[in-house]
């Protein structure tokens, strides 16, 4: 069996029965749901100071790379945002 890290959370009873019901949509456990969920935002953290550095490297990105990005990504672009 994989080594695991167990942890002890605490949250809000509302933010809590949003998770297990979340859980119980995509047919996984509480611990699967929260692990993923995490990972996602680690990720998130790393992409955004990949970002920061491109950034500070380069300068700000134009309106026009953001709008190109968000068309590659399938999301509608933020019109004057920055």
């Amino acid at each position: 069996m994989a080594q695991v890290d167990r942890f002890s959370v605490t949250m809000a009873p509302e933010l809590g029965e949003g998770v297990r019901q979340a859980a119980a949509r995509q047919g996984v456990s509480v611990s699967a749901w929260l692990s993923e969920a995490a990972g996602d935002r680690l990720r998130n953290e790393l992409l955004g100071a990949a970002l920061d550095a491109w950034e500070s490297e380069d300068g700000p990105f134009t309106e026009d790379e953001l709008g190109a990005a968000a068309s590659r990504l399938g999301l509608t672009p933020r019109r004057g945002a920055a």
